[in-house]
């Protein structure tokens, strides 16, 4: 198995820093395609419009000379003299010569028909056999009496000259004569060929194509007579609304049932006054063969980019690495059984400094080799010292138990009560070297210790104590109540005039083992209580302060202090409060050993 990757710190700088780098340049080439790819679909959408606007303008001045012309042609004399006169030999010859000349005049006219409403013959300039117009009148009879024009949709005429299709402009005429009296018809229709040509010429971007709508969404003009007299939503199924005189928005089409969807940009233009509508449409296909080119081109840059970024960062890790490679190799030959050499410094910067901090190191390690060698040696001659001095608490216990039992002969209770007490007090605070007891040895220690002052201060003082039966079976650190209790009885209850009472505290709070002793003694003031607090704490962490001549009030209770932050941490310290007159409070918290076991793991 290879495991490169794991132990070699070059490896893992190579791999994270070429991510580190490739995330970037990748993201940054992403962001650059997707914002080229948006730039040329905006910029196709805009030019799109442009021309569709351009196309409604011009076909907006067709229209607009066509409405003119009829207005010019029903109030021309001799088609008024025609249509109101009955007589049926009036001359047709002049206005057809005339409309003739007027249709070749305009290049999109494809005809003009006057019909009459007596019964005249039409006056067309080019006859017509059949034609596929169908008037707005055969629908709504009432339209022309509310409405001066209508344009009609998209037909064909067969004519002399052949089929044409057209879109007409179909206007009533009135009676200059006689009351504004309807008395015909005109019809001017347009070349759909001439709006096919100027659809053709202006061509979108991307290959896209524009089709001219009628009123009821039917397709008049476009690229393809397949789309012709069809609604635009029959060749693009789904598509949504046009709000409004021009937008844009994208049209999704399935090719085949299940099949993959065809999308488009669709753009429209409202042409005034007739209702169509221009449509633009621009496949994306289109943007997809640009956008292909835009992505090889950024798929180039990032690539070359990642090439560079990536020897460049190999290249510098090497550099770097390289010091500590040696220093790897140097360790690695390095026999645990001789001294430890040391390593040439080669530059100053952080690698460098590592190898003078190994250097200082190495040295350090030779001195402290030495010291240990030396405390060994120390260690063998104090532990013959200690197997000697265990000799002297054994006796001591025996000497106490005679001089007990004398008592007892002699019927001096007290004396053997005070005995007895100390001989227990000695061995608890001995205990077999054991620095843990149960919080009920812990007390019945205290007790010992009361039972040999009351002898000592009789009627001086009382001193009760008050432990939660949960509390009694847990461990704690040895001997932490009775230097509290001596300090509270010594420098409390025994410095005022009349006895005292001295009130221990211990109870089981979750985890917690709590502990208070309070005494209704002299007190001290702020300022005491401040140096007091100052005096107990230890100076360095983990650091018991030798006894000094002058603080021996302190010296118990800082012995305490600095057993219960060595042994449970710096948050198990002695919490003091007091107050000159009304007596001191000493107390304390440590976990249960359950909980110590829960930490540890």
């Amino acid at each position: 198995m290879n495991f490169g990757w794991r132990t070699s710190l070059k490896h893992k700088l190579s791999v994270m820093i070429v991510i580190s780098t490739l995330i970037p340049l990748l993201a940054l080439g992403f962001f650059a395609y997707r914002t080229a790819s948006g730039i040329s679909e905006e910029k196709a959408k805009q030019s799109g419009l442009n021309t569709l606007r351009q196309l409604e303008i011009q076909m907006g001045l067709m229209i607009e000379d066509i409405e003119n012309m009829s207005v010019f042609l029903i109030g021309n004399d001799e088609i008024q003299r025609y249509l109101v006169s009955e007589d049926e030999l009036v001359p047709q010859t002049a206005i057809v010569g005339f409309l003739t000349n007027l249709a070749f005049s305009k290049k999109y006219i494809a005809n003009i028909v006057i019909d009459a409403d007596n019964g005249k013959p039409s006056i067309a300039q080019t006859a017509i056999l059949d034609t596929g117009k169908r008037d707005i009148s055969d629908t709504q009879p009432d339209y022309y009496a509310t409405h001066a024009k209508w344009w009609s949709s998209l037909y064909e005429d067969r004519t002399t000259g052949g089929v044409k299709r057209v879109i007409s402009l179909v206007r009533p005429i009135g009676s200059t004569i006689d009351t504004f009296r309807r008395v015909g018809k005109l019809t001017i229709s347009l070349n759909q060929e001439t709006l096919e040509e100027l659809l053709l010429r202006s061509e979108l971007e991307n290959g896209g194509y524009v089709l001219l709508l009628d009123g009821e969404g039917r397709v008049m003009a476009g690229p393809s007579d397949d789309l012709l007299y069809r609604p635009l939503r029959e060749a693009f199924p789904g598509m949504q609304a046009m709000p409004g005189q021009r937008g844009a928005f994208t049209h999704a089409r399935e090719r085949e049932p299940g099949g993959e969807r065809e999308r488009s940009t669709i753009l429209y233009q409202q042409v005034d006054r007739v209702g169509w509508t221009l449509v633009g449409v621009i496949p994306f296909e289109e943007y997809s063969a640009q956008n292909r080119y835009v992505l090889t081109l950024t798929a180039v840059a990032v690539c070359m980019a990642v090439l560079l970024s990536v020897g460049l960062v190999l290249f510098l890790i090497q550099r770097v690495t390289r010091p500590l490679t040696a220093l790897v190799r140097f360790l690695k030959r390095a026999s645990p059984d001789e001294p430890i050499p040391m390593l040439p410094v080669a530059a100053i910067d952080e690698v460098g400094q590592v190898i003078v901090n190994y250097n200082r190191l190495t040295q350090r390690i030779e001195r402290l080799t030495d010291e240990v060698k030396q405390g060994e040696a120390l260690k063998k001659e104090a532990d013959l010292q200690a197997l000697q001095a265990q000799i002297n608490p054994h006796f001591l216990y025996n000497t106490l138990s005679s001089i007990h039992w004398l008592a007892l002969l002699d019927r001096d209770e007290r004396i053997a009560e005070m005995v007895g007490s100390l001989s227990d007090f000695l061995q608890f605070s001995l205990n077999s070297g054991e620095e843990m007891c149960l919080v009920e040895q812990e007390i019945e220690h205290v007790r010992s210790y009361v039972s040999i002052q009351s002898i000592r201060y009789p009627d001086q003082f009382d001193v009760r104590i008050r432990a939660q039966e949960a509390a009694r079976p847990h461990a704690m650190l040895k001997l932490l109540l009775q230097p509290l209790i001596e300090n509270a009885m010594l420098h409390g209850i025994l410095k005022r005039e009349r006895p005292g009472r001295i009130t221990v505290a211990v109870r089981l709070s979750g985890a917690s083992l709590h502990y208070a002793v309070e005494d209704d003694g002299v007190g001290m003031d702020g300022e005491t209580l401040k140096r007091l607090r100052a005096d107990i704490a230890p100076h360095e962490p983990g650091a018991l302060q030798p006894y000094v001549p002058g603080r021996r009030g302190s010296y118990g209770l800082r012995n305490v202090n600095t057993r219960l932050q060595l042994h449970y941490g710096p948050e198990a310290g002695l919490s003091i409060e007091s107050e000159a007159g009304r007596g001191t409070r000493v107390s304390f918290a440590i976990p249960t050993a359950d909980q110590r076991r829960g930490e540890g793991a």
